[in-house]
């Protein structure tokens, strides 16, 4: 009997915008923000099809992959390739009356993506930001989703776009400048940055992730970039010193950490604050927390994904108290983490013991952090481990105490 071959209910191609890979599906939806990122920049380099692909465990999950030729020929004979997607369409061009804009405004949450958790006010006031052309800084905890809601405005606005992580950034004048080379033939030549590009594009979205965490030096050639009255950029090491005017339209979203608990952060300059709109992403509610690990992970126990975020919840509320017994709270960002290694077999004890305790400090025995956060896990653990709730060490401790 001859093998039945699994086909694909979309497909897309990918294509290269600034920096970032871009994925369409054959009615020219955009579907970036459902293809990881490695995902798309293999298929983009490798000049293939992507295709999603259904579960064949039973699940209601699916997959995507490359399409290969023996596929392409069974789907050409389907009708996948010529039905209409049922996907809500993000690619929509933005008006410039202001009646339109208004409208726009108001009627943008629909692109608003499932996975991200932003109250609807909040939305609006990003994408009407972004359509204004404004400095958008978003700030928040660590793991609260910042750069994926700059990255959302990002595809629901699809313009150009382009991403600079200015954290891991060791030379701030190279990444937003340019270098000054030598070769024997040529000598000294002057090559401009990816950045200086990024600014001269028409309607381009830089993001520029992780700005609290960036060199002072980065702050000072940003100055001028983000006034409102100059938007300009001098290259210094090229011959000329010329002066790059950023083009029209460029909007600049940054991410940034603000708060004593970030010690790898820098003060935020008040000059260059004064030059951004702030959009606050909220820390997520029990409920909330719930809800989105529910839709990231469909196929794992609702009882322990409901824990996941009980447990998340309780370190949040007890990092707020006046007698804090942990500096800062369970970020969502392991919370998918954790929910991720519960997907995979892990128990919610295993899944514990390498996501979070690794966060908490157990100096102080069984009176550390990690000992208080060991205990709330413990609460919802039922899988017979609560012998190991404390290492040899802190029983030792707790013994002679």
């Amino acid at each position: 009997m001859a093998k039945t071959i699994l086909l694909p209910d979309m497909v897309c191609r990918v294509e290269k915008s600034g920096n970032r890979y871009n994925a369409y599906n054959t009615d020219g939806v955009k579907m970036t923000s459902e293809i990881t990122t490695g995902c798309r920049k293999n298929a983009f380099n490798g000049d293939y099809l992507l295709g999603r692909f259904p579960s064949t465990n039973g699940n209601k999950g699916s997959s995507w992959r490359r399409v290969t030729d023996k596929v392409m020929a069974e789907l050409e004979n389907s009708s996948v390739l010529n039905s209409p997607s049922n996907e809500v369409t993000t690619d929509i061009e933005v008006p410039t009356d202001h009646a339109e804009v208004m409208a726009f405004i108001h009627n943008s949450y629909s692109l608003k993506p499932k996975g991200l958790m932003m109250n609807e006010l909040k939305w609006k006031y990003l994408i009407r930001s972004g359509v204004r052309g404004k400095n958008i800084m978003m700030t928040g905890p660590a793991g609260c989703g910042k750069t994926m809601a700059a990255k959302a405005l990002v595809n629901s606005l699809d313009r150009p776009d382009y991403y600079f992580n200015l954290g891991a950034t060791q030379d701030p004048r190279a990444t937003l400048i340019g270098n000054v080379h030598f070769e024997k033939k040529s000598g000294t030549y002057f090559s401009e940055s990816q950045f200086v590009k990024a600014i001269q594009t028409p309607n381009a979205v830089i993001l520029l992730d992780e700005l609290s965490r960036a060199h002072p030096d980065a702050w000072n050639i940003l100055m001028t970039v983000l006034d409102y009255g100059q938007r300009y950029l001098r290259l210094d090491e090229a011959d000329g010193q010329e002066t790059i005017r950023v083009a029209d339209g460029v909007t600049f979203i940054a991410t940034a950490n603000i708060g004593n608990e970030y010690t790898s952060t820098r003060v935020m300059d008040k000059a260059l604050m004064d030059r951004f709109t702030v959009v606050e992403m909220d820390v997520l509610n029990e409920s909330e927390e719930n809800d989105l690990l529910t839709y990231m992970f469909p196929h794992v126990d609702s009882t322990l994904l409901g824990n996941v975020a009980k447990i998340a919840n309780l370190t949040r509320v007890e990092s707020k108290s006046d007698t804090a017994r942990v500096g800062s709270g369970i970020s969502t960002r392991t919370t998918v983490e954790l929910s991720g290694l519960l997907y995979d077999g892990f128990s919610l004890q295993e899944a514990a013991e390498v996501s979070i305790y690794p966060q908490y400090d157990d100096a102080g025995g069984v009176d550390s952090e990690r000992t208080f956060v060991k205990q709330i896990v413990q609460k919802f653990c039922d899988d017979g481990s609560s012998d190991d709730l404390f290492n040899e060490e802190e029983v030792l401790e707790a013994t002679e105490a």
